[in-house]
């Protein structure tokens, strides 16, 4: 059995030229993968493509399909669907090492009549000796195998620096209340698997740390809930002492890698978020990074609906994706301004307009003024169109009042009274908006969620039965040290006469937010940096592996404070009061990982993963991206999924066994 070599790319090299997390990934499966397929005969030839499930969604996750073509490929097809033979072309099987892979497989190519010439097996994890024996025992199959290799790249790259492994149903199989954890020792051990390939395709060797489980006291058991990280991190690790065998695989510590859970920040999946990458995936009904909108007819017909991806290739996405959703508003109108008082055909169509906002019909003027310009005029239309579809939906949905209580739950500037006073005075609010308030106060605020104390507030919220079970399935995330804050007895003798701020975060100091309803940040972000500075407690953040003498993982962190990214600051007057800049510098704004991200690349030190079992949120990605520039080490943030705040909290309805099923719940 014989083990792919990466490209000397993805060394461990980051002092040198470094590529982002995604292209190391899209190299390995364009280059060693495909390319590696072109030899002799087949050089010129076209061949197909075969995958599984997993696995095409791996592919597309880093590649288009373009990238494949351009490598000799002109099928993809699906290993368990009915395919037509070609006995003439080769085939490129990615496929996982499962029994049903393997015996599709020996059914396609064994016999006097294959389906392809030869094929070349690239399996995504690692495959046991008895699958291999299976596949060697087949006389009339080795003479048509080209290769049998292990790729060890089992996960979706879903950023340049974030990937998934599509466990979907983690939160359920871990952190439910279900008695019976055979399929949560399933999940880990799926998951073990995934993680580790992230690091055997990057050739990386972590330190690896994790959240320890808290007992209570010494009469209470450590929980199943409390053990995941522990017993994720020792998957990995076993994992990882087989990848030492891999040829260019470090011996010795090359990054850092700290594994998490869901419990470790409870608000972050359902907090508003107001960022433009947030809003959109919270308030558009987004599918992944699919985005349906109207486009006028051909020839005055009726509007048509058209697709369109929002990702890293869209430099529009990519700029403002992280900036406050009333900066990116603003400076798409600057963006739209700039091109009509540059172009003069473009002042003709908007010369009437002085200067107002432009319409979709004056955009399709303009596009057939302009032609040369329409895939530019097609782009800032197409996010003209988004930002002002969210921004009406703010003001529709009454969300800055909403978030502006969120957040002050957060910081301890508002506690029962406020939840009380505005659930009265806001009765036409969604009931999800409202669920979702109740939810960030139950996590700040859990003691008030024991017995039935919570009743009355959800009563008075006028939830469904559904959208109850939800809140009270916030306790099912609690951390062992924030059960045992809820627990403790209500007698305690205080002599304090300053009432002091029940809070869930402290705020930033030397770093004020630049845009109000920003304060917000995830635990994430704070975690991250007191592991870059060497200050994350061993005795809550253990680690599985002694780190050897050569390791120094903080070495390449550079001082805080000497990090000066400066925050545009918006000319015009029409921003809306409720986000109006505390001029302020925070150290971050959207574009500053575009404008740090070429001078800086070269400069990297040794890479920080994170990875959060149970789903991760868009703002601690965020953080991940800001953090980077931060702290000149690319920090890659892994999770089970990517979750918006309706898929999340559909996801927690989920974990009373037994309760619901799907058709039961309502978002």
């Amino acid at each position: 059995m014989s083990t792919s070599d990466s490209d000397s790319s993805s060394s461990s090299s980051h002092l040198t030229d470094h590529k982002s997390f995604r292209q190391i990934t899209r190299d390995r499966l364009l280059h060693e993968m495909l390319r590696s397929t072109k030899t002799g005969d087949s050089r010129l030839s076209w061949r197909v493509l075969i995958m599984d499930k997993l696995t095409i969604k791996i592919v597309s996750s880093a590649c288009k399909m373009a990238d494949i073509t351009e490598e000799g490929v002109s099928l993809v097809e699906d290993i368990y669907k009915r395919r037509q033979p070609l006995p003439t072309m080769d085939a490129i099987y990615f496929i996982q090492p499962t029994k049903e892979n393997v015996v599709m497989f020996l059914s396609d190519m064994s016999g006097k009549k294959p389906l392809y010439k030869k094929a070349f097996v690239f399996f995504s994890s690692q495959i046991s000796k008895e699958f291999v024996s299976d596949i060697k025992k087949d006389a009339t199959v080795l003479p048509r195998l080209g290769a049998l290799r292990e790729m060890n790249l089992e996960f979706l790259a879903v950023d340049s620096q974030g990937f998934l492994t599509d466990n979907e149903r983690a939160l359920e199989e871990l952190f439910g209340d279900d008695d019976d954890h055979r399929s949560g020792d399933a999940c880990l051990q799926v998951m073990a698997t995934r993680v580790a390939t992230v690091f055997a395709s990057l050739r990386e060797l972590p330190f690896v740390r994790y959240r320890a489980a808290r007992s209570l006291d010494a009469h209470t058991m450590t929980t199943y809930h409390d053990l995941v990280p522990t017993k994720l991190a020792a998957g990995i690790w076993n994992f990882l002492t087989k990848y030492k065998t891999i040829p260019n695989f470090p011996q010795t510590e090359t990054c850092e890698l700290l594994i998490l859970d869901r419990s470790v920040d409870q608000i972050a999946p359902v907090i508003h978020e107001w960022t433009y990458d947030a809003m959109c995936r919270d308030l558009l009904n987004m599918e992944g990074n699919k985005y349906v909108h109207e486009v006028p007819g051909k020839n005055g017909g009726p509007p048509e609906k058209k697709d369109v991806l929002l990702d890293e290739h869209d430099p529009i996405w990519l700029e403002l994706r992280h900036s406050h959703i009333a900066d990116a508003s603003e400076r798409l109108h600057d963006k739209m301004a700039t091109f009509v008082a540059k172009n003069r055909a473009a002042q003709i169509q908007h010369g009437s307009r002085d200067g107002g906002e432009l319409s979709t019909r004056d955009l399709q003027r303009m596009v057939q003024a302009l032609p040369q310009y329409s895939e530019q005029i097609d782009k800032l239309s197409l996010h003209v169109e988004i930002a002002s579809t969210i921004n009406k939906i703010i003001r529709e949905q009454g969300l800055k009042d909403l978030g502006q209580l969120e957040q002050d739950l957060v910081f301890g500037d508002a506690g029962t009274k406020e939840v009380i006073e505005f659930l009265r005075t806001k009765q036409d609010m969604s009931r999800e908006n409202k669920m979702r308030l109740l939810m960030v106060y139950a996590a700040v605020h859990p003691e008030k969620f024991e017995g039935d104390k919570g009743s009355k507030l959800m009563q008075l919220a006028q939830l469904s039965s559904d959208d109850k079970i939800g809140v009270n399935n916030m306790k099912l995330l609690e951390a062992p040290s924030e059960a045992k804050k809820s627990s403790r007895g209500a007698f305690t003798l205080k002599f304090d006469v300053h009432k002091k701020k029940h809070a869930a975060r402290k705020e930033r100091t030397g770093e004020e937010v630049a845009w109000q309803l920003s304060r917000f940040y995830p635990m994430v972000e704070e975690l991250i940096e007191k592991l870059s500075k060497g200050e994350l407690p061993k005795n809550e953040y253990p680690c599985m592996n002694d780190p050897s003498p050569t390791f120094h993982g903080t070495m390449h962190a550079p001082s805080i404070q000497n990090f000066d990214g400066p925050v545009g600051q918006s000319v015009r007057t029409r921003r809306p009061t409720w986000a109006r800049p505390r001029n302020s510098d925070d150290g971050y704004s959207s574009d500053s990982i575009l404008r740090h991200a070429s001078s800086d690349s070269k400069k990297m030190g040794q890479r920080i993963f994170v990875f959060i079992v149970g789903g991760a949120t868009r703002s601690e990605l965020r953080a991940c991206h800001k953090l980077t520039t931060k702290l000149k080490r690319e920090v890659i943030l892994g999770s089970s999924s990517f979750d918006d705040p309706p898929h999340f909290i559909t996801k927690l309805k989920m974990l009373s066994a037994n309760e619901l099923s799907l058709d039961d719940i309502q978002i």
